[in-house]
């Protein structure tokens, strides 16, 4: 597994490092934006550590940038504690924040505990609802709307995957939120909510009147497509 580490101070780029390569992983690293965006696609690294204050570009543009073309888990480094900045970074496309300053031992539970999740195993290679109008394929993580692939985050494909298995029953934010994150993450529940907008904004027809994500109001949500009879088991 490879990790691209993006910070503008050698300090925490070399401490992090030293914990990775303990730990087994291939680290390369980058010290700006445009370095990094070209490391991502040249090296196709399997987690990204992204810095929010770069030399050149900021590390929400280098995030927004490689969500174009890439679900790579993306955690963001900060030294900004307020809510409206961290809820920011996970609107953009990040799947992790930490606060700087930080401890390596905790970045470091949080990048294998999102690695589990993303390479972690599936049972069934397709399903389908809605006549075919939504496909997910298990193998490739590759999901489809009205057969166009629609590029989803790590949590997104979550959050999806794991209403799909069940349609109809209703979760609770704490329980997607669990779905998610490792048992011991302390995540801001309300997060929930802007996944689920990003989600209903790449997965359905008009995200007002989703059919797919459905709200239960006062609960959470719950997933209203109908599975086709003819998918593979999930």
């Amino acid at each position: 597994m490879k990790v691209l580490i993006v910070d503008d101070e050698p300090m925490i780029i070399e401490v992090l490092q030293a914990y990775l390569e303990k730990a087994g992983y291939a680290v390369i690293s980058a010290a700006n934006g445009y370095d990094a965006l070209y490391l991502c696609k040249e090296e196709k690294p399997d987690f990204i550590v992204l810095d929010l204050m770069l030399p050149d570009l900021s590390g929400e543009e280098v995030c927004k940038r490689i969500r174009e073309y890439s679900n790579v888990p993306i955690m963001m480094l900060t030294a900004k504690t307020a809510e409206e900045e961290r809820i920011h970074g996970i609107v953009i496309g990040a799947d992790d924040y930490v606060v700087k300053p930080f401890s390596p031992r905790e970045v470091m539970v949080r990048i294998e505990a999102i690695l589990r999740r993303t390479r972690k195993e599936v049972q069934g290679d397709l399903y389908s609802f809605n006549n075919g109008q939504l496909n997910i394929n298990h193998v490739s993580h590759e999901v489809k709307v009205r057969d166009q692939i629609v590029s989803l985050t790590p949590i997104e494909y979550k959050l999806l995957v794991g209403m799909a298995k069940y349609p109809s029953r209703v979760y609770s934010r704490l329980d997607l939120l669990e779905k998610v994150q490792n048992e011991s993450y302390e995540g801001y529940e309300r997060s929930i909510d802007v996944h689920i907008k990003n989600l209903r904004k790449k997965i359905e027809v008009n995200s007002k009147e989703p059919e797919y994500i459905l709200t239960v109001f006062g609960i959470g949500y719950k997933f209203g497509g109908k599975r086709d009879v003819s998918d593979s088991s999930i």
